[in-house]
């Protein structure tokens, strides 16, 4: 399945994480082919960083790490939706998820 990922011009994918017991989103980052892989192997999720130009191991230092249950490819190739057991929250500012700001009423 590797080869039918499509990366953008960056040589990036993007990463919907959910979290697998309550099927809410968690957050988004970038994936490029090794992060994709070293995910894969070890089995808990590494991005990219744009900002950094690094891999970003999510809770390697926080201990917030977020253990892979599946990755799944959207039918374009052009998004993964990985579900994760996360071990605590997901966002940098202590929420559960990074989508806890609403724009506008509906």
């Amino acid at each position: 399945m590797a080869q039918e990922v499509r990366y953008n011009a960056a040589g990036l994918i993007p990463a919907i994480v959910q979290d697998t017991r309550t099927r809410q989103v968690l957050m988004m980052a970038w994936m490029n082919a090794e992060s994709l892989q070293r995910t894969l192997e070890l089995g808990e999720t590494v991005f990219w960083s744009r900002s950094r130009q690094e891999f970003w191991h999510k809770g390697a230092t926080s201990g917030n790490v977020q253990k892979v249950v599946a990755v799944h490819l959207d039918c374009d190739g052009a998004a993964l939706l990985i579900e994760v057991e996360p071990a605590a929250p997901a966002c940098h500012t202590g929420a559960v998820s990074c989508f806890f700001r609403k724009l506008g009423e509906f």
